[in-house]
């Protein structure tokens, strides 16, 4: 059975290393061996002067939702191993207004990646996606994130 970072230590890990994404209300909702949840709500500390959720409080739940899938792993494998975005895309289809929820189903794909850095110590790349929808089910962005794992030395 892997042993999960839980949402309650992701959410304390925003608190004290990323504070911006703590005070703009992102949080972890749900984490599993494939998938993780988090929400955001808009408000007036994450909004943008067009009455919805500044591009980067989306991008920023977005990310953690794939990041949290990576951190995950890498502490099952108890191994040494880095993880940095190398490169990110970013598609934005309807205001963000509300609560939206970004998801991120690509555990298995890093589950891999990091289990084949850690077997060859050659760093690996994949690419995870991460969609936000608001309450109402509605797609509001998309985010792909190319995540880059390497077993230190």
């Amino acid at each position: 059975m892997l042993k999960m970072i839980t949402p309650k230590k992701i959410n304390a890990f925003t608190f004290l290393k990323l504070p911006s994404a703590w005070w703009a209300g992102v949080r972890c909702k749900t984490i599993s061996e494939e998938s993780c949840t988090v929400k955001v709500r808009h408000k007036w500390f994450n909004q943008n002067p067009f009455k919805s959720m500044y591009f980067a409080t989306q991008a920023m739940a977005a990310e953690l939702s794939t990041g949290a899938l990576v951190m995950s792993f890498i502490q099952k494998s108890d191994a040494r191993v880095s993880m940095l975005v190398a490169r990110n895309e970013a598609t934005f289809t309807k205001k963000a207004t509300g609560i939206i929820t970004f998801t991120c189903n690509d555990g298995k794909a890093i589950q891999q990646a990091i289990e084949k850095t850690v077997a060859t110590g050659e760093g690996q790349t994949v690419w995870m996606e991460s969609r936000g929808v608001n309450q109402d089910g509605v797609e509001v962005s998309q985010f792909r994130f190319e995540w880059t794992v390497k077993k230190k030395a």
